[in-house]
């Protein structure tokens, strides 16, 4: 999964409209690629099965519940996942289990199918849960739990991911 030359890692998380969970996903990732000094490496997007709120910024609960943690979601604009995206992308990140079904009936081979993940798959401290719950019919607590949760799988997603995107010559031993 690693990308061609200096090309960056493309993730692109997936949730049902792309206004509150993938948008936090994109975001918090996008943070901790920047943190890591590799913002240059990484392309973090997010797009929703669903084209309801295309075009719409992330749901304002949404909003807020990422600046509460230091975050900004405001220039965000809701977008519907589409065969281009498996191309333009190099993993594609489910936020629950009904996504990665939808996502593998549009695969159109197996390789794009193997792009494919669930979030909390990579959260070892995710316990048996499976799926980011969608906290659009609850309150602003459930925003701030769902995020909670995004950071902690995003944090164990990207700490798999480092070495493959650091640069070569900043690997230990300058090996690839």
């Amino acid at each position: 999964m690693t990308p061609p030359g200096d090309a960056p890692f493309r993730v692109v998380f997936v949730c049902t409209g792309n206004i509150c969970r993938s948008p936090m996903a994109e975001v918090v990732f996008r943070r901790l690629a920047e943190k890591a000094g590799l913002g240059d490496r990484v392309a973090s997007t997010s797009a929703g099965t669903g084209d309801w709120h295309v075009g719409e910024r992330a749901d304002t609960r949404t909003i807020a519940s990422l600046e509460r943690r230091g975050y900004d979601g405001t220039r965000h604009r809701a977008k519907q996942f589409d065969s281009a995206t498996f191309a333009s992308n190099d993993l594609v990140v489910a936020l629950d289990r009904s996504h990665a079904r939808i996502l593998r009936s549009w695969a159109r081979d197996d390789a794009e199918a193997d792009k494919i993940s669930l979030l909390l798959d990579f959260d070892p401290t995710a316990g048996d849960a499976v799926d980011v719950p969608d906290p659009y019919y609850a309150d602003d607590g459930m925003f701030d739990t769902v995020l909670g949760m995004i950071e902690s799988a995003s944090r164990a997603l990207f700490q798999q991911l480092e070495p493959a995107i650091r640069p070569s010559a900043a690997r230990p031993g300058g090996l690839p």
